[in-house]
């Protein structure tokens, strides 16, 4: 009786150790935030910019050099979006249309990182700052490499082609 008195004891204080330590879901989620840092990009949970956006979300942050701003865009997946929306290609709609057009090489490289893209990514937004992707983290960490480099490489192409180009101011010359 004793023995059993112990075990019920020990087990009172383990509990609460056990009961918080990460699930394997968790544990894999914190190694694809890792990965991705290790990488360069800037992973925060933020509200998505969606509609009826209800929570946060996954934004994995590729930064544009300041000297090359990107254009403004948000691209969004069919099933989160409405059929009011202008179509990009299957799957994608935009909510916001970049003001100016972009190259046909710039378009390509768009096409093949959507396709890249999983099924739980929803938003893909460039703003004159970063490219963001919107996702519900479902790669294992092993996957996240190609996707990763194909977005650098999308941030790469979009770099450099902001929708207001900022002008310099000029400073007229003084008469001496």
């Amino acid at each position: 009786m004793v023995w059993l008195l112990i075990i019920v004891i020990v087990g009172l204080v383990f509990a609460p150790a056990l009961w918080l330590r990460p699930s394997r879901g968790q544990q894999r989620i914190s190694r694809l935030r890792a990965a991705a840092r290790e990488a360069g990009v800037t992973v925060r949970l933020e509200t998505p910019p969606l509609h009826e956006a209800d929570g946060s979300m996954a934004a994995y942050r590729w930064a544009f050099p300041q000297q090359q701003p990107g254009p403004d865009f948000v691209l969004v997946r069919d099933v989160v979006g409405s059929a009011l929306l202008k179509p990009f290609r299957r799957g994608w709609r935009w909510r916001i249309e970049p003001l100016r057009a972009l190259p046909a090489s710039v378009v390509e490289c768009l096409e093949a990182a959507l396709a890249e893209l999983p099924e739980d990514a929803l938003v893909l937004e460039s703003s004159a700052a970063a490219l963001t992707l919107w996702w519900e983290e479902s790669l294992e960490v092993g996957a996240l490499a190609p996707l990763l480099q194909r977005l650098r490489a999308l941030r790469d192409a979009l770099s450099g082609r902001p929708d207001r180009p900022h002008r310099r101011a000029s400073t007229p010359a003084l008469p001496r």
